[in-house]
């Protein structure tokens, strides 16, 4: 897989539980482009960010979206979660290519657990994990405090600087250069 966990199985089998939409399908176009083959079992339970008032506002928007003289022809609108991941990836690949259409052919997405991979050792990517994810948006608040608190106390330094200086700020102001 990507971001070096050292696996180089041929067939991968992911299951997509608490996985992020965006971040899952990117590992995976990705693994796909390199000629790995892809299972991804329970992609009913996929995550996306945001909420979910947004999230149903923003598919029916796409919803809208279609040919207006033959609609059969326009864009295709997946309902099934497996489907909607399958789109994600397709848009992530070359998929009018003939080596896009091979990576597609590598890659099966499957709602719950079918037979032939229930017995198989499933796998998750860190990198994806919405648990991995609420980590992150912690330690960049951490960041964020840091960076408020330094901006703080360099306005406090300026007014300090500005109260010892006094009337050598009136000569120095002129002959400073502001780049």
């Amino acid at each position: 897989m990507v971001s070096g966990s050292g696996i180089s199985a041929r067939r991968i089998v992911v299951d997509a539980r608490h996985h992020m939409l965006g971040r899952l399908s990117s590992i995976l176009a990705k693994e796909l482009l390199n000629e790995q083959s892809a299972v991804v079992v329970r992609c009913e339970e996929i995550c996306l960010s945001r909420g979910l008032v947004h999230k149903k506002m923003k598919y029916l928007r796409f919803l809208r979206k279609r040919m207006n003289t033959k609609p059969s022809h326009g864009p295709i609108h997946f309902r099934a979660p497996s489907k909607i991941l399958w789109r994600t990836i397709r848009g992530m690949i070359p998929h009018k290519t003939k080596r896009g259409a091979a990576v597609l052919a590598r890659l099966k997405v499957y709602e719950g657990v079918p037979p032939p991979y229930d017995k198989i050792r499933r796998m998750v990517i860190p990198d994806a994990l919405k648990e991995l994810e609420n980590k992150r948006k912690e330690r960049t608040q951490v960041a964020y405090g840091r960076k408020k608190q330094l901006a703080k106390l360099r306005v406090k330094a300026e007014k300090a600087a500005e109260e010892t200086l006094g009337p050598q700020l009136e000569v120095i102001e002129p002959t400073s250069i502001t780049v």
